[in-house]
Order: C-alpha cells, then sequence, then structure tokens
C-alpha cells in the first residue's frame, strides 16, 4: 500500500514538473515575442493549453502591434522634423537625455564643417566646448539664459555662435527629457564688430598725433609770440601746416572709403586707352620732385585696347602704386608699369627694384591704416589707407590685386582686371 501511494505521488509530481516546464518555455516564448515585436502563437508552446494562455496570446499581441504602431509614428515624427528642420537655413540640434545626437540638420554642418556622421554619436565627442556642454544642462535644468553666445575654437578656426535651447518629451518613448537647440552663426557679426573697434581705435589714434603737434604750437604761439623769434615763428607755422595737411589727407582718405562701402560707391564706367591713361600719371611723376632719382619706366601691350573702367578712380588707383613705390624705395630704384592682356583678363602690374616687404607683412597690407615701418610711414605722410583704397577700387571694377615681395631684391603690386565689365 505505502508503495502505491509514493508511486502516485512520484507520478503526480512528474505531471506538476511538466506543466512547470511547459509554463516557464511559455513564459521565454512570450518575452520573446515582446522583444522581436512579432505574434506570439499558441502553438509556439507545447502544453500551453486552456482559455488563459488563449487570452495571454491574445492580449500579448495587441500590445505588440500597438508598440510596433507607436514607434512607427515615433519614426515619422523624427523623420518629418528632420525633413522639415533640414531646409532651414538655421543650426538645428536634438539630443537625448544621455548627450547622444538624435538630430542635426544641414545647417549645422555648415557651421562645424567637421561635424559628419554624427546622429547617434555623443555631443561631447562632436563639438569639445566645456561651455556648450554646461549650457545644454542648464537648458535641461531651466536656468539657461534664452539666448547666449558661445565661442568654439577649433585649431586655428574661431565660431560664435548664438544659440538657443528648450526641453522636448523624448520622440523614441525613452525617459528623461531631450533638448532642442536652434544656432545662428554669428562669426561674420563679431568680425564685423573686431574690424569696427580697431577702426575706430585707429582713427582715433592717427587723429590725436596731428592734433596734439597742432596744439601744442598753437599753444606756443599764442603764450609768447612776442618772445618767439621771427625764425622759430616761421618754423612752428610750417609743422602746423604740414600736419594740417596731413590731417586733411587723413579726412579725405576717409570719405573716399566710406563711399567705395556705400551701397552707390559711384562707378562711372567710359571706354579708355588703358595704355594712354597709365602713360598720362607716368608722365606727371616724372615731373614731380620725388621721382627724382629714380627710373620710370612703363611697357604697354597693344592688345589691351580700350577697358570700360572709371578712368578717376582707377587714376587714383594708379597714383597710389606709383607714389608708395617712390615713397618706399631709395633713389636708383626702378619703377616699372606693365599691362598685358591674358585670355578674358587685363594684368597691370606695378614692379620696384627696392628693399622689399617682409613675407609677414604681406597679407596685413590692404588693411586699413597697416604699417609695415610705422614711424617711417608716417614721416613720409602716409595715412595707411592707400592700399585700401585700392582694393575696394579693383573690387569694383570686378577685379582683384595682390603683392609679392622678396627682401633685398623688391616688390610687385599685381591687378587683373577684366575684360568684360561683369567680370
Amino acid at each position: 500500500m505505502l508503495t502505491f501511494i509514493c508511486l502516485a505521488l512520484a507520478v503526480g509530481l512528474g505531471i506538476a514538473l511538466v506543466k512547470l516546464a511547459n509554463h516557464r518555455r511559455a513564459v521565454r516564448s512570450l518575452h520573446g515575442a515582446i522583444i522581436r515585436k512579432q505574434p506570439f502563437l499558441r502553438e509556439d508552446v507545447p502544453g500551453a493549453t486552456g482559455g488563459v494562455w488563449e487570452a495571454l496570446c491574445s492580449a500579448t499581441n495587441e500590445l505588440i502591434t500597438e508598440v510596433g504602431t507607436l514607434q512607427q509614428q515615433r519614426s515619422g515624427q523624427l523623420t518629418q522634423l528632420e525633413a522639415t528642420l533640414g531646409s532651414l537655413q538655421e543650426a538645428v540640434l536634438i539630443v537625448d537625455a544621455n548627450n547622444y545626437i538624435m538630430l542635426a540638420n544641414k545647417a549645422l554642418k555648415e557651421i562645424f564643417p567637421r561635424a559628419k556622421d554624427i546622429l547617434g554619436q555623443r555631443l561631447e565627442i562632436v563639438l569639445h566646448s566645456v561651455v556648450f556642454l554646461n549650457h545644454v544642462d542648464a537648458v535641461r535644468r531651466g536656468v539657461a539664459q534664452p539666448q547666449y553666445e558661445i565661442e568654439f575654437v577649433d585649431g586655428n578656426d574661431t565660431r560664435w555662435v548664438e544659440v538657443t535651447g528648450t526641453s522636448i518629451p523624448p520622440l523614441n518613448g525613452q525617459k528623461g527629457q531631450w533638448v532642442i537647440f536652434v544656432l545662428h552663426d554669428i562669426t561674420k557679426l563679431k568680425r564685423l564688430e573686431l574690424v569696427r573697434k580697431d577702426f575706430v581705435a585707429n582713427v582715433s589714434h592717427e587723429l590725436r598725433t596731428p592734433l596734439s603737434v597742432i596744439k601744442g604750437y598753437i599753444e606756443t604761439l599764442v603764450e609768447g609770440h612776442e618772445e618767439i623769434p621771427l625764425v622759430d615763428r616761421a618754423r612752428f607755422l610750417k609743422t602746423i601746416e604740414r600736419h594740417t595737411e596731413r590731417l586733411n589727407s587723413l579726412l579725405e582718405d576717409l570719405l573716399t572709403l566710406s563711399r567705395l562701402e556705400s551701397i552707390n560707391p559711384g562707378l562711372r564706367r567710359e571706354a579708355v586707352s588703358l595704355a594712354d591713361l597709365v602713360d598720362g600719371i607716368m608722365g606727371e611723376f616724372r615731373a614731380r620732385p620725388e621721382a627724382s632719382g629714380h627710373h620710370l619706366t612703363c611697357e604697354m601691350d597693344p592688345g589691351v585696347g580700350r577697358l570700360l573702367i572709371d578712368p578717376l578712380k582707377m587714376t587714383q588707383v594708379c597714383e597710389n602704386l606709383i607714389a608708395n613705390a617712390l615713397k618706399y624705395t631709395p633713389a636708383g630704384t626702378t619703377v616699372h608699369v606693365e599691362a598685358r592682356r591674358r585670355q578674358k583678363e587685363v594684368m597691370l602690374t606695378f614692379a620696384d627694384t627696392g628693399p622689399g616687404i617682409p613675407a609677414d607683412d604681406l597679407p596685413h597690407l590692404f588693411e586699413r591704416f597697416y604699417r609695415v615701418d610705422k614711424g617711417r610711414s608716417r614721416d613720409k605722410g602716409g595715412t595707411g589707407l592707400g592700399l585700401s583704397i585700392v582694393k575696394h577700387i579693383v573690387q569694383l571694377h570686378g577685379g582683384r590685386v595682390w603683392v609679392d615681395s622678396t627682401v633685398g631684391k623688391g616688390t610687385t603690386f599685381s591687378i587683373s582686371l577684366p575684360l568684360s565689365p561683369n567680370g
């Protein structure tokens, strides 16, 4: 009897274990179906029978279908959002709660050219800026400024960006808040601001020197004009006259630059023989005292013919470049002007055999008030604006100007002008 009871218990326990194993297999199969988002079938688990399993299968499949639909909707939202933001001129960046980049439009890659294939990457790897990362954290905490200017430095390249950010709900069902940023590139504005500040500082400096001299001599004349000998008095007046002329030249050049940079620079084109124009200018310079001891030569290609240019402004260009060559080269130097036709453009060069210009100074020559030798330039009466005026006039004609120089061998300024007024 006891043996029969033990056998019955063993059989019952075996049946229970089989059912438990079936249930475990059913649960594992159910979990796998949810993960794979595939329909769950009762036939996938032998032995999983009964109304409870039927109801569970039905509920699971409904859940899988609903999750799939929601994910498709979220994926569609991201795709639609990317398509919408992709055409914006403003850069847009979306990062998730863990700082992974979820969206970056084309404009962002134009601001940061190295930011390619950045979707799914961490923000710290793409944009190396502690300031920006701190701003991202401040946006998440709701304590960020509405508009925040950030300087991004990448090697020799510096970008100034105005950033506006806000939190948004996650679009893929994750926990935590996403953040969206609109980035406006203000690098050009910053550079213009720096140029403006430098310009104001340079103008103030250039005006202060002659004004201080004039003021000093006038005060001396006013206070002691009766005791000052006539010779000294005449010398003082000559100094005042010289600095007054310098002030007048500076103001004239400033007005010229202002007109050239205006919306309507007043370019008046005429069909002009470049050879006649240059020959006339060279003849005038040969008669000037400052040309004494220099050799002025000219060579004009007959194929250049007539150009549609503003004769007054191009005369100013030629006079500035020839005057500079005479001013900053010693006696015995040759100044050679040459014009050559090359396909659809005319090359006009102004070469001298003077001391040359150091290589470090060449990139800055066309900047306002830039001087290679500051004190020497002021002594010779230069305003530091002549080459800036040359550059603006040439660009108004659709051309370009550049300089080549070797210390000890000389300097050549080259101008290319299109044969057609439209370039």
